[in-house]
């Protein structure tokens, strides 16, 4: 007698809850697989191989306990960034001509991988980052749907191939074709450490390039899995590469060599500017690069309250405000601006703060003692420019001295055009400013170089069309309780800034994102 196996519950963001015991306990299961494979040391892949890197090796330590080693990984230098190139190339000329139904049931194996290893991948990025298990099980989830997504866009698209209108000649065929155009370098994040390099590097290899992947320092363990699945999925030798290391070094060599035919990067506007003003040499080059945003919630006096403070929180200080996506400054108005403070203040005060890993924590570490440092320099400013609601310090009890925990903060009473309204801090700290209007909030909202997310409450339609119509953003939330300005799912919600905020004008998470790393070719034949 055999029994059918139950179909796998679909976990992301919004699915784990406190009360699904299965779930949780398959998840304690990942944990205790994680912590048995703490501190091995993990290499380089270059060419279909795992190789080690020329100038050693670095550490990666948890921000939940500095004395947790999550391993030691290859330390590459420009050398091996050159080794990564050429096995891309020499990769290249095949894999571009593989056919695109075949290249996409190689990505969609790795997706099915990813799926699988769900706890195992999940527990690996709770340690390394400090992620809660919501957090890290939902990005491992988004990660294998954007290989799903990315593919089907492909899918929709025949392969980028489609035929032309004729001028009436029926002797004359037209087509427009997209073609791959070489390597892609990708230059990674820590804070969605596995989906912000399944994402780009998925796109590249379905479009048929060739790819090395650059992952940021502080959390490479998820790229090592990530290249795991990959591989185990059957992707062919050397079409795609990983080269771990600085930023100075390896960083640099995928920026300055000319054998790199696009890139990829996420993190900071200064960097993502740097390299977008100094990357295409001869000619233009692809150069894809999500930068950081300040985003706004405008809350009108026409507003659910209770729901508006629940949104902010939630998209404040999900993941410690390591989000692109954060929400760090609340335009509301001044009827208002009290109540929903003392609502903001409260919903602070309930959250759960401590060991990630331990299921009663929604609030884990930051990542590192600079994002304690830059927690506390803006804390100090906001007491001595304005107010601090709720929060500021640094934790040290319960364990917590081992690690980098903070309280998550609400702050007021500052000047409109402080910095705290302007530069993104990466930390669990939102600044709240009374407006006389909704149109102020707008206003103000709209005055910075950034342009990635925002949220407005209002009960009013005629507000939200308002804010729908001149806000300068790329992803929009209104009235939404599960957060203010965060939360994107491949195929659901496209994901990409405006201004400052993103280079292309075409979002991640969407139908147009995996043309970016093609280039229109057009044939006109005659019989």
């Amino acid at each position: 007698m055999t029994t059918e196996a139950r179909p796998r519950i679909k976990i992301t963001y919004a699915t784990l809850r406190n009360d699904n015991e299965e779930l949780h306990a398959l998840y304690e299961q990942g944990v205790q697989e994680s912590r048995a494979g703490l501190g091995a040391h993990h290499r380089n892949y270059v060419g279909g191989r795992w190789v080690d890197g020329a100038a050693g090796v670095f550490e990666a330590r948890s921000p939940i306990d500095r004395d947790m080693l999550i391993g030691t990984f290859a330390k590459g230098d420009p050398n091996d960034v050159q080794l990564a190139i050429a096995a891309a190339h020499r990769a290249a000329p095949e894999w571009r001509h593989t056919p695109w139904q075949d290249r996409l049931a190689i990505i969609r194996r790795a997706a099915e991988l990813i799926s699988e290893r769900q706890m195992r991948y999940g527990a690996d990025m709770a340690f390394e980052v400090g992620k809660n298990r919501l957090e890290a099980l939902g990005e491992v989830e988004e990660a294998a749907d954007l290989l799903r997504y990315y593919g089907q866009t492909l899918e929709d698209n025949n392969g980028y191939d489609h035929p032309m209108d004729n001028l009436g000649d029926p002797a004359v065929h037209t087509r427009s074709i997209l073609r791959p155009h070489g390597v892609f370098a990708v230059i990674s994040p820590f804070n969605f450490p596995m989906a912000l390099s399944a994402g780009p590097t998925s796109a590249a290899l379905i479009a048929g390039n060739t790819a090395i992947l650059k992952p940021s320092s502080a959390a490479p363990m998820s790229a090592v899995n990530l290249i795991q699945a990959y591989r185990d999925a059957g992707i062919p030798d050397g079409v795609i590469n990983l080269v771990m290391g600085p930023g100075d070094t390896v960083g640099a060599e995928l920026r300055e060599n000319p054998g790199i035919d696009g890139i990829v990067f996420t993190g900071s506007y200064a960097v993502g500017m740097d390299l977008y003003r100094t990357f295409s040499k001869d000619f233009p080059k692809p150069t894809i690069v999500e930068m950081g945003g300040k985003n706004p919630a405008v809350v009108s006096r026409q507003a659910d309250l209770e729901e508006a403070a629940e949104g902010i929180i939630r998209s404040a200080f999900g993941f410690g405000g390591q989000k692109c996506s954060a929400n760090s400054r609340v335009y509301v108005e001044k009827q208002v601006h009290d109540e929903l403070v003392r609502l903001l203040v409260e919903k602070t005060e309930a959250i759960t703060i401590g060991d990630p890993l331990l299921r009663e924590n929604w609030l884990g570490p930051v990542v590192d003692e600079k994002a304690v440092d830059r927690h506390q320099a803006a804390v100090a400013e906001a007491r001595r420019d304005g107010r601090v609601f709720v929060g500021g310090e640094r934790l040290t009890d319960r364990g917590m001295d081992r690690g980098f925990y903070v309280e998550p903060t609400v702050v007021g009473q500052l000047p409109a055009d402080h910095r705290l309204f302007r530069d993104e801090l990466f930390a669990p700290f939102t600044a709240v400013h009374a407006v006389d209007s909704l149109d102020e909030g707008i206003r103000l909202a709209n005055e910075s170089v950034y342009g990635l997310t925002a949220g407005v409450y209002s009960e009013d339609p005629g507000e939200v069309q308002r804010f729908l119509d001149t806000i300068e953003a790329g992803v929009l939330y209104v009235n939404r309780r599960a957060g203010a300005t965060t939360g994107a799912w491949p195929g659901v919600q496209a994901f990409g800034g405006w201004k400052g905020s993103g280079s292309t004008g075409k979002a991640g998470l969407s139908r147009y994102y995996v043309a970016q790393f093609l280039r229109e070719q057009s044939h006109t034949l005659v019989d």
